[in-house]
């Protein structure tokens, strides 16, 4: 009888018991890019999701978002339950310029650091016939000559780069264009005449470029003669990265199983090609380096965007 009676107690308490957490992922997971497809952060993104579907059996799939210069994409994620479902793909300024300048609806607390896995051969671009060649001579024409600039974005750290460096060198571009995709059709249309690009989306049309600077902090492997824009404009030292993140409130054991993912992918053969082809940096740093990572940019970024408000 009390064998029964024990029985029935523990039964009535698992009936009330809350259910087991599924394992994750239990469902399709969905990697969202606040930019055209393409450019860096696109190929190494779908990378990821390829091998996140050979680890779990799972499908995961990269949608595109472009809009406001990533910030309709991080506003979307950001939104999102924090379950793991829904993994943002975002560039350095989404986590530092976006809310310095408070131009979205989402802030520091916003978002889980999954980790950072691409550095940008970011550079500044001109076509091969122009009469400038670095920052120096570009400056010097575009004193008495209208010179056009291309650029992602007003609230993206290159571009606010690029504005404080034609400061610096005293001239001021005659106009700017602001586009999701800066490639070689943009350059050869005449709509730009230099604009700040990554190198990926110029490969195309390589012989036909001529690089004026590097934003990156050591020099470009597919252009290694070119100067770096801290070189030629002290004071501006700019990295770019991307990284993934979930919104704020994900399980930890989430966030650390995708960390895993990426890093397996990142370290595979082929986002090494990308890197190679490329000249873009494909590493892995985890979540915790990378919430430092972001602390010391978010300061780096509060001086740049004071500077270029003076």
């Amino acid at each position: 009888m009390l064998k029964s009676r024990l029985l029935m107690v523990g039964l009535a308490l698992l009936a009330f018991a809350p259910p087991a957490m599924a394992e994750y992922p239990e469902r399709p997971v969905t990697f969202v890019v606040p930019w055209p497809p393409g450019d860096l952060e696109d190929q190494l993104t779908r990378i990821i999701a390829d091998e996140f579907t050979q680890e779990t059996g799972v499908p995961a799939k990269v949608v595109n978002r472009p809009g406001g210069g990533a910030v309709e994409g991080a506003t979307f994620v950001s939104q999102a339950n924090p379950d793991g479902y829904t993994v943002g793909s975002f560039v350095i300024d989404v986590p530092t310029v976006h809310v310095i300048k408070q131009i979205a609806p989402y802030d520091r607390a916003s978002f889980e650091p999954v980790g950072i896995f691409l550095t940008y051969p970011f550079a500044l671009v001109g076509r091969a016939d122009a009469p400038y060649s670095d920052m120096a001579s570009l400056a010097a024409y575009a004193k008495d000559k209208p010179v056009k600039l291309g650029h992602f974005g007003y609230d993206v750290i290159p571009t606010m780069a690029t504005f404080a460096a034609a400061d610096k060198l005293g001239f001021k571009f005659a106009a700017d264009t602001p586009a999701d995709l800066l490639d070689c059709a943009l350059l050869q249309s005449g709509d730009v005449d230099v604009m700040a690009t990554s190198m990926a989306l110029v490969l195309p049309c390589l012989d036909s470029v001529k690089v004026l600077a590097a934003y990156t902090d050591k020099p470009l492997s597919l252009t290694p003669d070119v100067k770096l824009l801290s070189e030629q404009v002290p004071g501006l030292k700019i990295t770019l990265w991307n990284g993934l993140f979930l919104p704020k409130g994900t399980p930890q054991e989430i966030v650390d199983k995708l960390a895993g993912i990426a890093e397996k992918a990142m370290a595979s053969e082929k986002a090494q090609e990308v890197s190679k082809n490329t000249g873009a940096g494909v590493y892995w740093i985890g979540p915790t380096e990378a919430k430092a990572r972001i602390d010391a940019d978010y300061t780096a970024a509060e001086a740049l965007v004071a500077d270029t408000q003076k």
